[in-house]
């Protein structure tokens, strides 16, 4: 499946600095990111299919609640950890009706590193 014909991917300047800063430990980490969006991230939102991997990111004051935590994600870096790996995607999603559904990458994190998602990052572009 090709991830384009699906979403129009954005990537926050703060997402692309946590990328950078993680590709050096973790080598296959941007390739993990693209097979994660073609598989979890579209069976969750294109087909309805709730494996208990993303979550909606709820304490955050605003309506709307489309900003999303992905706790599953394969980081083959980390070999013998699967999906449980302790990689954490945060992102938005706005469902088009007429074009491609736009995904907006805000946030991507070693949960060993960081206890949670950095609400501020969240409230400055969706707040």
């Amino acid at each position: 499946m090709r991830i384009e014909e699906h979403f129009e991917i954005v990537q926050l300047p703060e997402f692309k600095k946590d990328m950078k800063k993680l590709k050096r430990k973790y080598r296959t980490i941007k390739d993990d990111l693209n097979i994660f969006i073609g598989t979890q991230i579209f069976l969750y939102h294109k087909l309805g299919k709730d494996n208990q991997g993303v979550f909606p990111v709820s304490d955050l004051g605003i309506e709307e609640h489309n900003v999303f935590k992905a706790k599953k994600f394969t980081c083959r870096s980390l070999s013998g950890t699967g999906v449980r790996s302790g990689i954490r995607v945060i992102y938005y999603y706005e469902h088009k009706s007429n074009s491609k559904d736009k995904l907006t990458l805000i946030e991507i994190y070693y949960k060993g590193d960081k206890e949670t998602e950095d609400k501020d990052r969240i409230l400055k572009y969706f707040g």
